[in-house]
């Protein structure tokens, strides 16, 4: 990374994320989203983490490396407003939801699936 350069920044749907795996995250959505943030956490590649949550996931609480947004109403609009108010600023927006991907798309971001932040 440059001088002046931010990191890069990936903002994560994490209900999409989460739900990507039929692992019985449905039993414990807040859980499974801590689980989600805990890994995002330990990924070690200077990346700005945001991960966007939603519903009963609602209280999970942000750790060194990942900021926590909850989402008063829908994870995705929370997402496009993210997104929306960068100003230009290169992003990656991790979901398999094609209309928030075609949305964020629209204000610049580049789009990525589960995969590319799910632990193996």
């Amino acid at each position: 990374m440059g001088e002046g350069l931010a990191p890069v920044l990936l903002i994560v749907d994490g209900a999409n994320v989460v739900g990507s795996v039929p692992d019985g995250w449905w039993r414990d959505r807040r859980g499974a989203a801590e689980r989600l943030r805990d890994s995002l956490a330990g990924r070690g590649r200077g990346e700005e983490i945001v991960l966007v949550v939603e519903g009963a996931a609602r209280d999970v609480a942000s750790l060194p490396g990942v900021r926590v947004e909850a989402a008063d109403g829908s994870g995705d609009d929370r997402i496009v407003e993210l997104v929306a108010g960068l100003a230009g600023r290169p992003c990656t927006v991790v979901t398999a939801d094609r209309e928030l991907r075609t949305r964020v798309r629209a204000y610049g971001a580049d789009c990525a699936g589960p995969r590319s932040v799910r632990a193996p």
